[in-house]
């Protein structure tokens, strides 16, 4: 069990930083943001397919073709922790070593877009507080710990559940 959910997690964490990274550089060096959000949270999905896989292989080879919801959701559970980790650890990396200022621009983006889409005078204030309560947050490496894994857990939780509940198996009683 161990090394499925090693693998299956390293397998996802690589494709899911994989992707950050590459549509961070593009963002980051084009100044435009839009649609990134959605290819982050398609990779993610992609990448936490493998919870599916890693659940499936378990029951399917390991466990005699049955699983409980709760050793799925487990296993589940773990794979996505490691892939999650994978991601917030390269995060780190790429964010104070590579985009620093990725905040600032950000920001900057955010702030334009909420001007550029008609908002009022209060939901642009609004908005500019949102998002200084966030930077304030990457003032600190423990802040952008916490939001990133934030930004991709919750994510794979859900993919652990819903894969739990579609993968449990109760023994078959042979008659």
């Amino acid at each position: 069990m161990k090394r499925i959910i090693i693998v299956c997690g390293l397998i996802a964490g690589i494709i899911v930083s994989t992707f950050m990274v590459t549509s961070i550089g593009v963002c980051y060096t084009s100044g435009n943001f839009e649609g990134n959000i959605w290819v982050g949270y398609a990779s993610m999905l992609l990448a936490f397919s493998l919870v599916f896989v890693g659940i499936k292989n378990y029951r399917d080879k390991y466990n005699n073709g049955t699983i409980t919801f709760g050793k799925a959701f487990q296993i589940g559970l773990y794979i996505s922790l490691i892939a999650s980790s994978v991601y917030v650890l390269v995060w780190l990396i790429d964010y104070y070593v590579f985009v620093p200022d990725f905040m600032d621009k950000y920001t900057t983006h955010v702030i334009q877009e909420a001007k550029e889409s008609g908002a009022s005078a209060a939901e642009i204030q609004e908005k500019i507080k949102q998002v200084e309560e966030s930077s304030k947050l990457y003032e600190t490496p423990i802040g952008v710990i916490l939001l990133t894994y934030m930004e991709i857990l919750p994510i794979g939780l859900i993919v652990s559940l819903i894969s739990a509940l579609i993968l449990k198996r109760k023994n078959v009683a042979l008659v």
